[in-house]
């Protein structure tokens, strides 16, 4: 018996495995080389796009370093305003599957506030066109569970206000082309779509803790007062720069459908008033200036009304005694204002105004300005009533800018919405002198402690200012039933750092405001709760221990008298 043994035979020799490897690393190269190429096509054509394409950039495609719009954030960081990539809801009615009726019910459930009707005319047009611009995911989810194939989602670039409503004024929108139109958005438009600047953010001089404040106290104040609207700033007396503006009603610049357009209008820089009493300050200040007003002691005549031609000045609580300058103020007189600026004369009134720039739109950095109504024949009447804020409408940004220059040295400056670094705030124009304004930062600040402004004092916080309440005009003479009521203060008033301007329109007299509609009732108490929250988030913290020293002026008042 044999045994047959079988070796079995090599699969491969040692030469064909070579060649195989051989072949193996040609190709992964030539996959390598093929790789790169496509990378450096792909790149070269961003690049491409980014830097040189102005087509891609019309249709929202910048590139992959540049943003189409830069973001405008406050002055700390925070955003206010960014592009991004969001969701549309498009429909093309010849495509649509199912009943127009029914979308349009499903729709309404979805987005509620957009009338039936006004889907149902979109759904059964002839031409494609947006059920919505604007859809966070959630929306689009619902509208593609209806299963509607007419119905598509397009992403497209859109302007996002990530705090929705805050300072919608100032931010103001853009357009479905991405311009700006109003507030910052068009007044910077350049700025913000100029690729060598709208790769950083755009910082404006907005503190948005600071506007959620002020918004918060004059919603409530309005709400409460069932007025018509308001308005409010806070202004750096030394910069110029706005800390906060506000105007009510207000609207959500992310859903400018729903809103009207006087909801748009910002009442502190595009509607005129006659800002009343407010104004008799800036009257003494200039008297002060111009040597007409020498001594703080001397006294005036309030016991009757002051006529001229047909007219009679009166004071709405007649003090029926002579009243010296202090008490003139604290007491709000019309008609020792009125001879104080009627000794003055025409023409130290008039170059008041002028200097102050009552004559021409208020001077900030946005589009939305009023041009003031400024008298026609500046005469001996004129000059009295304008003393007290009557016979001249102003925009509140004028008197807020006026009233930073006469607490603050002297000397004013624009407003200005941009961001100022440290040593870039505008020299200005000296338009008080420096002596009087420290008088007008005593006499302010007695107002409040001691006068009608007693409902804006907050402890410790040294806050000074006037009140004014003024009938609106109407056809045939002053309507007595509507009042424009206004406090304009500043603090701390022993070294005053900001203006903060309250103004209520048409407010009502009720159970909030005691059934009062004046300034002192109405306005003052939002000064006082403004500043008791905002001061500290703008580094004035109080201190009871610090104060305006007024003791030359007390021994001057009749304590006896009430201010009203």
């Amino acid at each position: 018996m044999s045994t047959l043994v079988v070796r079995p035979a090599r699969s491969q020799s040692v030469g064909a495995r070579q060649q195989n490897l051989l072949t193996a690393q040609q190709r992964l190269m030539i996959m390598m080389l093929l790789f790169i190429a496509a990378f450096v096509l792909i790149g070269g054509r961003l690049l491409y796009y980014g830097l040189f394409d102005e087509t891609a950039s019309r249709s929202g495609y910048s590139g992959a370093f540049m943003p189409i719009r830069a973001d405008i954030v406050d002055r700390n960081g925070v955003p206010l305003a960014r592009t991004i990539n969001g969701y549309s809801i498009r429909v093309d009615p010849t495509k649509i599957l199912n009943s127009p009726a029914f979308l349009a019910d499903e729709l309404v459930k979805i987005f509620p506030d957009t009338p039936r009707s006004e889907f149902y005319a979109k759904l059964t047009g002839e031409r494609s066109t947006y059920l919505r611009r604007r859809a966070v995911p959630d929306e689009v989810a619902q509208v593609n569970a209806i299963g509607e194939i007419g119905i598509d989602f397009p992403r497209e670039l859109e302007r996002l206000y990530p705090q929705d409503s805050l300072a919608a004024h100032v931010l103001g929108f853009t357009d479905a082309d991405g311009q700006g139109v109003s507030g910052i958005e068009g007044a910077f438009n350049e700025q913000l779509t100029d690729k060598a600047t709208r790769g950083q953010p755009f910082a404006v001089s907005l503190d948005s803790r600071v506007q959620g404040v002020l918004e918060s106290e004059l919603t409530t104040a309005v709400t409460n007062l069932e007025a018509l609207g308001g308005a409010g700033i806070i202004l750096d007396v030394h910069s110029g720069e706005v800390l906060a503006m506000s105007s009510l009603p207000t609207y959500n610049p992310n859903k400018l459908a729903g809103s009207s357009m006087a909801a748009r209008r910002n009442a502190m820089t595009h509607n005129l008033y006659e800002l009343g009493s407010t104004f008799k300050p800036l009257t003494v200040a200039a008297a002060i200036d111009a040597g007409t007003v020498t001594s703080m002691a001397r006294r005036y005549d309030a016991t009757q009304p002051l006529a001229i031609a047909g007219f009679r000045i009166r004071d709405s609580h007649s003090a029926g005694r002579w009243l010296n300058v202090p008490e003139t103020l604290m007491q709000s007189s019309n008609i020792t204002t009125a001879r104080i600026a009627d000794e003055m004369g025409r023409e130290n009134m008039e170059h008041m105004f002028r200097n102050l720039k009552f004559d021409a739109r208020p001077e900030i950095d946005i589009k939305e300005r009023a041009f003031p109504l400024w008298p026609r024949h500046w005469g001996r009447l004129t000059t009295l009533t304008t003393s007290f804020g009557h016979g001249i409408a102003v925009t509140p940004l004028h008197l807020a800018n006026a009233y930073a220059a006469m607490v603050n040295g002297g000397i004013y400056r624009p407003a200005t919405i941009r961001k100022i670094g440290d040593g870039e705030a505008p020299k200005g124009v000296r338009v008080f002198k420096e002596s009087t304004s420290a008088r007008m930062r005593q006499l302010l600040r007695l107002i409040v402690s001691d006068g009608t402004g007693r409902k804006a004092n907050a402890p410790g916080f040294r806050i000074g200012g006037k009140t004014g309440s003024a009938e609106k005009p109407g056809v045939g003479g002053y309507r007595r039933s509507s009042l424009v009521s206004t406090f304009a203060s500043a603090f701390p008033m022993d070294n005053p750092r900001y203006v903060l301007i309250v103004m209520i329109d048409e407010p009502k007299g009720n159970a909030y405001s005691s059934g009062q509609r004046t300034a002192g009732w109405t306005a003052a108490p939002v000064v006082k709760n403004v500043v008791t929250r905002a001061g500290p988030m703008l580094g004035v913290f109080p201190d009871e221990s610090r104060d305006v020293d007024v003791s030359e002026l007390t021994p001057l008042l009749n304590k006896g008298a009430e201010g009203i």
